[in-house]
């Protein structure tokens, strides 16, 4: 004779009832929302990286105009001197012209700045690696008048702190999302506890215990979080795809390279992708974990 068997046909939480759909749908949104922070945050910090590579090269000396000082001389002077410093790769005094040409976009073109003391800038480009020391060149410096350097270490922990700031709201958001996820899990267990009530306590009357009640509970949300996980990651990813390929279409127009100077191509790259695929797993691992811890507790205070 055969023995009696515990399988049910059905599972113990079924996963195509309308709630498990609506919790599905919460953790795709969910886990969408924060692969989208953590890729903005990626991409800010990877942009924010290269542009203190590209500040970091250069240095800049400016001339301000005096009265009774050869201000073509002092150019002159100052570059010689920005060339001689060790570490210094290349010295590029800006013409009068080109100084000009700088305050276009607040002045307007065609206006004749002749009169106007406009200051005259030296960039200084540094050799690859190199971090030389302007403590000479400072010096010298201070004997033209007018002259002064700018090493852009100001705008270089600027960038720093803003990067890291962005980066620090995108892990808090992403804490946060978890956070509901777990909310919203918990909520669903409750409601899938009260619909079964019946089918647990015959399993409890046949034998089986609170863990194995708990790891079908876990299982099945587990399953709800890995789908809803793949569904919100892969639309972030396919978002990130999308701006990538229009910014790659508006790259010849003005706007559009003003866009990719602050943003990049919206490319996350492989450590963006990773980051993406470890927020959906760890939302299906809070989602497995707080509906085992929940339902352990519902069955122990049901037990006292």
């Amino acid at each position: 004779m055969a023995r009696p068997s515990l399988t049910r046909d059905a599972p113990l939480v079924p996963v195509d009832s309308a709630a498990s759909r609506a919790l599905m749908a919460v953790i795709a949104i969910l886990t969408f929302l924060a692969a989208l922070c953590a890729g903005a945050a990626e991409i800010v910090a990877a942009n924010s990286a290269a542009w203190r590579e590209s500040v970091a090269r250069e240095a800049t000396i400016q001339i301000r105009p005096r009265p009774q000082v050869d201000i073509e001389d002092a150019v002159a002077r100052a570059s010689a001197l920005a060339r001689a410093t060790p570490g210094v790769a290349a010295a590029e005094p800006f013409s009068a012209g080109q100084s000009a040409q700088l305050l276009e976009p607040w002045l307007g073109s065609g206006l004749d700045v002749g009169e106007l003391p406009v200051p005259r800038l030296i960039v200084v480009r540094l050799e690859p690696g190199a971090d030389p020391d302007f403590s000479d060149l400072r010096a010298g410096l201070a004997e033209i008048p007018g002259a002064s350097l700018d090493d852009h270490a100001q705008w270089i922990a600027r960038l720093s702190a803003m990067a890291n700031t962005v980066v620090a709201v995108g892990v808090a958001l992403v804490v946060l999302v978890l956070a509901a996820a777990g909310l919203a899990v918990a909520f669903a267990t409750r409601g899938a506890m009260a619909g079964n009530r019946d089918i647990v306590e015959v399993l409890h009357y046949v034998g089986a215990d609170d863990a194995f009640i708990a790891r079908e509970f876990q299982n099945r949300f587990l399953r709800l979080g890995l789908k809803g996980g793949a569904i919100g990651g892969g639309a972030a990813v396919a978002l990130f795809a999308l701006f990538g390929w229009l910014s790659a279409s508006w790259r010849a127009s003005p706007a559009g390279d003003q866009i990719e100077a602050l943003f990049g191509g919206f490319e996350v790259g492989w450590r963006g992708a990773a980051v993406i695929v470890v927020i959906a797993l760890a939302v299906s691992g809070v989602t497995a974990l707080v509906s085992g811890v929940s339902v352990r507790r519902m069955l122990a205070g049901a037990s006292e």
